[in-house]
């Protein structure tokens, strides 16, 4: 078994759970290098109780994060409470993907997946 040991250097940016869904989809299906899939997605929660995906990023990602729609909590040093409350559970558990989410990376994703969502809306 990997360690799954919570992260506590880290920020923890939050979005409603149906674009961090799209989101960790185009993050996933989106990598690929010469040798096959490169997991571009760190640790992220799932709070079933607020309907929300907490991605790890960064330490210090919470000065400069602007996403609409998201909050992103700074670790101030402390680290973010990573160890899943009551009605929240890992999706993606530290210890089988990469430390951290790209800030960059990420936001690129969740734009992509707030037009997506947007797209699907309309038509209906």
């Amino acid at each position: 078994m990997k360690n799954l040991e919570p992260r506590s250097d880290c920020d923890l940016v939050t979005v409603p759970a149906r674009q961090g869904l799209e989101a960790v989809d185009i993050l996933r299906r989106g990598a690929l290098d010469a040798v096959g899939p490169v997991m571009t997605v760190g640790p992220v929660l799932h709070d079933v109780m607020c309907d929300t995906l907490g991605f790890l990023v960064p330490p210090g990602t919470a000065d400069a994060w602007d996403v609409p729609g998201s909050t992103c909590t700074h670790s101030d040093g402390r680290g973010a409470v990573l160890v899943p409350a009551e009605g929240a559970d890992w999706l993606l558990p530290p210890g089988e993907v990469d430390l951290a989410t790209d800030p960059t990376v990420l936001r690129a994703a969740l734009d992509e997946a707030a037009r997506l969502i947007e797209a699907a809306d309309n038509c209906r």
